[in-house]
This record gives C-alpha cells, sequence and structure tokens, in this order.
C-alpha cells in the first residue's frame, strides 16, 4: 500500500482577493509616491513603495511555503498586513499635515468607491485617468482599499490559525502521515493473517472431506469384492 501525501496543496496566490487588492494599491501607491512626495527630501518615496511591496510580495512568499511550512505562511502574511498599516499611515499623514480631508465612512464618495471596488480588483481599474484625480481622492481610493485589504487579510489569518490549530503544523502532520500509513500496514497485516487462518481452517476441512471420501471410497470397493466373492462362490457351488 502506497503512502498518501500529506503536504497540503495550497491554492494560487493570484486568486486570492486580497492578493489582487494588493496589486491595486501597489500601483497606486507607486504612481502617488513619485508623483506627490517628491517634495520631500527624506526616503519617503522608497519607503512607502517598499512598504506597499512588501504588503503584496509577502503574500506571494507566504502562500509559496505553505505546503511545508503553516507557521511560515502564517508569519509571512502577519508582516504584509503590517506593511500595510504603514503604508495606511503615510497617506493619513499626507492628509493630515496638507489640511486634506480623510472621508468618513458615511461619505458618500467612501461609499462609491466600496461599492465600485466590490467588482474591480485588476489595477487598472484604479490607474486609468489616474492622472486627473486630485491628492486627495488618490489618498481616499488607497485607505478605503487598504481597510478592504486589512479585512480580507484578517480574515485569511484567522482561518489559516485555526487550521493550524486544529490540524497542526507540517511537523504533525507528517508525524501523523507517518503513523497513519504504519497503522494502515499492520491492519493490512492482521487482515492477511486472518484470511491466511481462515485458508489454512478451510484447507484442513478440505483435507477431512477427502480422508472421509477416500475412506467411503474403500468401504465401497471392499463391499463389491465381497459381492463378487459371493457371486463365485454361489457359481461354484452350483
Amino acid at each position: 500500500m502506497e503512502p498518501k501525501p500529506f503536504l497540503p496543496k495550497k491554492g494560487n496566490y493570484r486568486d486570492l482577493l486580497v492578493y489582487k487588492k494588493s496589486e491595486c494599491i501597489y500601483d497606486v501607491t507607486y504612481y502617488f509616491a513619485h508623483h506627490y512626495f517628491v517634495e520631500r527630501k527624506d526616503r519617503t518615496i522608497d519607503q512607502v513603495v517598499q512598504a506597499a511591496r512588501s504588503g503584496k510580495q509577502n503574500i506571494i512568499e507566504g502562500c509559496s511555503a505553505a505546503s511545508t511550512s503553516s507557521e511560515t505562511e502564517i508569519k509571512l502574511l502577519g508582516v504584509a498586513r503590517a506593511s500595510m498599516h504603514e503604508v495606511l499611515g503615510d497617506y493619513e499623514d499626507y492628509l493630515r499635515t496638507r489640511g486634506l480631508q480623510q472621508w468618513p465612512l458615511d461619505d458618500p464618495r467612501t461609499k462609491q468607491i466600496q461599492e465600485f471596488s466590490k467588482k474591480h480588483n485588476r489595477p487598472e481599474d484604479y490607474t486609468k485617468d489616474i492622472d486627473k484625480r486630485s491628492p486627495e481622492a488618490l489618498c481616499n481610493i488607497a485607505i478605503t482599499l487598504i481597510h478592504q485589504y486589512d479585512n480580507l487579510m484578517g480574515r485569511l489569518l484567522d482561518r489559516l490559525q485555526m487550521d493550524f490549530v486544529e490540524q497542526g503544523g507540517i511537523r504533525e502532520q507528517m508525524t501523523a502521515a507517518r503513523l497513519g500509513y504504519r497503522n494502515d500496514q499492520k491492519g493490512r497485516i492482521a487482515e492477511l493473517e486472518a484470511e491466511n487462518v481462515a485458508l489454512r481452517a478451510e484447507n484442513a476441512a478440505l483435507r477431512a472431506e477427502n480422508a472421509a471420501l477416500k475412506a467411503e471410497n474403500a468401504a465401497l470397493k471392499a463391499r463389491i469384492a465381497a459381492i463378487k466373492a459371493e457371486i463365485s462362490r454361489k457359481g461354484g457351488l452350483g
């Protein structure tokens, strides 16, 4: 019996909605940083772009490591989430330090972004005509996307952590697979041994039946011989 594979089959990271959101955030952030942080003399441009990239790339790395290490997967996705929090802070700082407005959740413009982003998860959906949008609008678009990203990532991490608690990490799964294979082998051996005992008993019964048939055949031959002798004796007397 071949052992069953124990490494879990993970889905493609590109299928994750949180990854699709991260691509949109990265592309918007790349544009924004290079057009509106240029007035700064510090490293804000590189930092915010790298943070947005980290929020995307660590999803790729985490999903790639998922089949061999649940701990690494959870850790890298946590890093991705923390990186996006950093990007969120940069956008909020930009609005606050320039006297611009961060639109509240009940603002019609925020609700419009939320509705739009439910069905639009391609970077080009947000970079098309991006140069026509104001810095305030771009910040609020990015902030809304980051909040959605954070919500999705939180749910993903909760599920992965629950899976880890219920199923264990790769070490536990390896041990379970190994013990399961051994138990399967022991069970199969026990079945074969029981089958062998049954076959031996059946063979013994067949031998006994064969011996009985031989004895019956011998008795029949003796009976025939006796009859022949009786016939011969009577014929001689006549």
